[in-house]
């Protein structure tokens, strides 16, 4: 309160406007008019209320002025602080996505690193090799294309230089390598040419030279490729075949190394430009230019009976034991009928035996009490209707039989015919798992690359594939086709002077044309060192047309490897 302000009684009037106005009331109550001292006191009372009133006016306003003033300055302070935590938030929120950024481009980066390395390691090779690749034919301006050799050394294929500088590529053996080494030419490139064209257009020369050719304007010489393949057995092979249609493949079951790849008929592959109109021709049914080793798809006839007895094992791990089976010739089931080859009769046997005949009529029964589900989920872990682990052109082989198979498929597709249809190559590897304990290793056809001074550069080691089957299964499918050899339809390779195991197959594709000729087998049968496969077209009995082929391939591997 004020110091100057007259004291106030309780209501809010003062002391000197009561006394005043009592004082003036009782004047009029009289009837008399008030004094001028009463008008004095009055007027006086009067102003003075007036003053206060003006007073606590200003004091209102100025009391109300400071308080806007100081909520203005508040205002005023909250909005800077307001606007320095809105800019706060704001430059965090930016570093929060720049660090984004840059953890985003970082794993990028490193992604790309990993990637680049990956590539270098695993598929560069691949990519620049790729037939797709129209560049990698650019390194033939500066590289002399290296030389194709067989596992002893021999040239399978090399680059002619003329004099005017025209190279051209030379195949000594003409024919005999066509389908495995291929051909280089106008119209592409197949086999090993494709294959290992990345390292015949590389070169590994040392500095000297290379820097002597660069000065001199000459090509540096490529690399060389050498082979898995043997030309002794690659002859005897085709020599072997004669003229029939077919494929021989021979490969070390314990390393994939393929020995022997022959595919007939063939071509010159030094004169594969001129005669590419006649071999494309759609009137030409010879088909010269399919390698039938990895591409020809053939019904497996009995060879698929090991399919088969491994299915019916799993299905009765005893049945085997007591198995019985009387044969006449004939196997007959309602309105189908299934002969043996030829019609012959095989009496009564064991499951040993009805394996060593290959016995139609026993095979046929023993399908229609298969699994079919398990069975399809067999043949498709013996890789049938999957990838092969193999680097050449191949096809798929395929199984079709599926749950609700009527019986005439069924009883076909158990000895092998129907719509199954499946490679050599195929066969072979299956033989190969088998003789290797079941382990199946990746078939490969180059072992190493040379620089032209004869210096390894890259070697080639054998990789396994996975496991076909158990170890049990492999030892007990040993024992069924070594059976085959000592008593059944593999005659051609008894009395050879090493163990064999084998499984003849005669397989029907056409009414009225003679049956293919099918032999997959192995030896030494303690030790294996060779698997083979023999497929000779239209040519009759797989024992007594395509076992004597697969007996002379393995002869001379054991002439030139003495046990």
């Amino acid at each position: 309160m004020r110091l100057n302000e007259p004291p106030k009684e309780k209501g809010g009037r003062t002391a000197m406007a009561k006394s005043s106005t009592e004082n003036s009331e009782k004047q009029e109550k009289s009837g008399g008019k008030p004094s001028s001292a009463s008008r004095s006191r009055k007027n006086s009372g009067e102003e003075g209320l007036q003053g206060m009133k003006k007073r606590l006016a200003r004091t209102g306003k100025s009391f109300f002025s400071a308080g806007r003033g100081e909520a203005a300055r508040g205002k005023k302070k909250r909005s800077a602080r307001e606007e320095r935590e809105r800019k706060a938030a704001a430059r965090e929120k930016t570093d929060k996505n720049i660090l984004k950024i840059t953890y985003a481009f970082a794993a990028l980066f490193i992604g790309m690193c990993v990637y680049f390395g990956w590539f270098l390691q695993f598929d560069s090779e691949n990519v620049i090799n790729s037939s797709y690749n129209a560049r990698l034919d650019r390194f033939s301006d500066r590289i002399v294309r290296g030389k194709i050799l067989s596992n002893d050394g021999r040239v399978l294929a090399e680059t002619q230089v003329a004099g005017d500088g025209s190279e051209k590529r030379y195949y000594p053996y003409n024919y005999l390598f066509v389908h495995s080494v291929g051909y280089s030419g106008k119209n592409g490139k197949t086999g090993i040419e494709s294959l290992a064209n990345f390292y015949l257009l590389s070169s590994h020369v040392n500095l000297l030279e290379r820097t002597v050719n660069e000065l001199q304007g000459r090509k540096n010489i490529g690399d060389n490729v050498v082979t898995t393949l043997d030309v002794d057995l690659q002859q005897t092979a085709s020599d072997a075949m004669g003229n029939r249609r077919g494929a021989v493949i021979a490969m070390e079951p314990d390393t994939g190394k393929i020995l022997a790849m022959v595919s007939q008929p063939n071509f010159n592959a030094n004169t594969v430009d001129e005669q590419w109109a006649e071999l494309t021709s759609p009137e030409n049914t010879k088909a010269q230019l399919v390698n039938r080793a990895t591409q020809g798809l053939y019904p497996p006839g009995s060879t698929f009976k090991i399919l088969t007895a491994l299915e019916y094992i799993h299905e009765n791990p005893n049945g085997r034991n007591d198995f019985h089976f009387d044969c006449d010739g004939t196997f007959e089931d309602g309105e189908y009928q299934i002969r043996c080859y030829h019609g012959e009769s095989h009496g009564s046997q064991d499951f040993r035996g009805v394996f060593a005949n290959s016995c139609n009529g026993a095979f046929s029964s023993i399908g229609l009490g298969l699994n079919l589900t398990q069975f399809r989920s067999l043949a498709e872990q013996f890789l049938f209707n999957r990838e092969l682990p193999l680097s050449i052109p191949y096809n798929k082989s395929s199984f079709v039989m599926a749950e609700g198979a009527d019986e005439w498929e069924r009883l076909q597709t158990s000895i092998g015919q129907g719509k199954t249809q499946m490679t050599p190559m195929h066969n072979l590897m299956i033989t190969a798992a088998i003789a290797n304990g079941g382990t199946l290793m990746k078939p490969y056809l180059i072992d190493h690359v040379e620089n032209a001074g004869g210096q390894t550069v890259k070697k080639f080691m054998p990789s396994a594939y996975g496991g076909l089957m158990s170890g049990e299964d492999a030892a007990v499918l040993t024992e069924l086709m070594t059976a085959v050899v000592t008593e059944g339809t593999g005659s051609a390779l008894r009395g050879a002077p090493y163990t064999a195991a084998g499984k003849t197959g005669s397989a029907e594709f056409e009414t009225g044309k003679e049956t293919h000729a099918w032999f997959v087998g192995f030896a030494p049968v303690e030790d294996p060192k060779i698997a083979v496969c023999v497929i000779l077209e239209e040519s009759g009995s797989g024992g007594s047309k395509a076992g004597p082929v697969a007996r002379a391939v393995m002869d001379k591997y054991f002439e030139k490897n003495p046990q």
